[in-house]
């Protein structure tokens, strides 16, 4: 491949997600898809790593009899067997999947920074597992074992196929499609619902003022998880602009199937976490949470809501909320902030 000297900037108003043009060389401006600058700013401003987050407290009651009972550590075990897969899924989605068939600079500047955010993920997850003496062999390996995190990893996987083909390209309205339709399972599924009822039950525990050095981590894992779904939101909407006529009626239809497909799952997964409940929460309470978290995905993607149900946790409202000086048990800042972007 040449490039020809003095090459004209390329046009903003022919970037595009896909299908933009040329992206073996990143001109990064004009920038087109603002949305994702502005992820990639506070991504870097929000950089943490798990071993600055103090595990002593939770070796403590993790080795205590009488700090845990056996539906906690049952419950805190389940969700971090789902945590380590769906971590490493999600990290090959963006390596494998997404980043070669994105057209635009500014979105790939992005995914290069969410790539890393998943490996400190699983880095946490790690560094969790190793503190509190675990089986690692038994957690890492769960979703074998757990029917209900097969399932939901299995959902992911199945529906990803044709984009991880090596002989995918974007450019006919059926690759497109499927291009979209791994994006809005990625994005709304895999990121916007499955993530978030694990969520709840690590910060189940915070509010219990147990494994706070863990939940703590978890808490900014779901502040990284957060702008992952935001920036994916906002990328199929930015297709759907560019690229209308992959919306069909059909296609809409499919993705709502989809997602009820994925709230029928996690809440089999809530039941195999907690069967008899704890911390006030139930399997119940779950089902009611998955659905109203699945009508505002739906909703952001300009689908309609299936279920239209009250949030039964509030509370995890102030979990996502991360802008206070110190978490719930003023273990550490919270709003962390690298030495480049404080305020003076």
């Amino acid at each position: 491949m040449s490039i020809s000297k003095g090459a004209p900037f390329v046009d903003i108003n022919q970037r595009r997600i896909i299908n933009g043009g040329d992206a073996d060389v990143m001109q990064l401006y004009p920038m087109r898809h603002t949305f994702a600058w502005d992820a990639y700013t506070v991504g870097n401003a929000n950089h943490w790593l798990p071993t600055e987050i103090s595990m002593q407290r939770d070796i403590e009651q993790w080795k205590s009899p009488s700090a845990l009972t056996a539906d906690e550590r049952q419950a805190f075990e389940t969700v971090l067997g789902f945590f380590t897969t769906a971590d490493s899924i999600a990290a090959n989605n963006v390596v494998l999947a997404l980043y070669k068939h994105i057209t635009s600079p500014e979105c790939r500047m992005y995914l290069l920074r969410q790539g890393y955010e998943e490996a400190i993920h699983t880095h946490a997850y790690q560094y969790i597992v190793e503190s509190l003496g675990m089986d690692e062999s038994r957690i890492f390996n769960m979703y074998r074992e757990v029917d209900a995190i097969y399932q939901k990893d299995n959902l992911v996987l199945s529906l990803n196929e044709g984009v991880f083909d090596p002989a995918f390209k974007t450019g006919t309205f059926e690759n497109d499609q499927k291009f979209l339709e791994n994006l809005c399972v990625f994005s709304l599924i895999l990121e916007g619902i499955f993530f978030y009822s694990s969520f709840a039950v690590m910060f189940g525990f915070q509010r219990q003022n147990k494994l706070t050095g863990s939940a703590e981590q978890i808490q900014y894992i779901m502040r990284d998880e957060s702008q992952h779904l935001n920036f994916g939101i906002n990328m199929i909407n930015a297709i759907k602009e560019e690229q209308p006529e992959l919306w069909t009626p059909a296609f809409a239809a499919r993705i709502v199937d989809l997602v009820k497909r994925a709230v029928t799952l996690e809440y089999t997964f809530a039941t195999t976490v907690f069967p008899r409940g704890i911390f006030g929460m139930n399997a119940e309470g779950f089902r009611r949470y998955i659905e109203h978290i699945a009508d505002r995905r739906l909703e952001r993607v300009g689908l309609p809501p299936q279920f239209k149900v009250e949030n039964p946790f509030p509370w995890m409202s102030e979990a996502v909320d991360l802008n206070k000086e110190k978490n719930f048990f003023e273990t550490r800042v919270t709003e962390y902030k690298t030495g480049g972007t404080l305020s003076w």
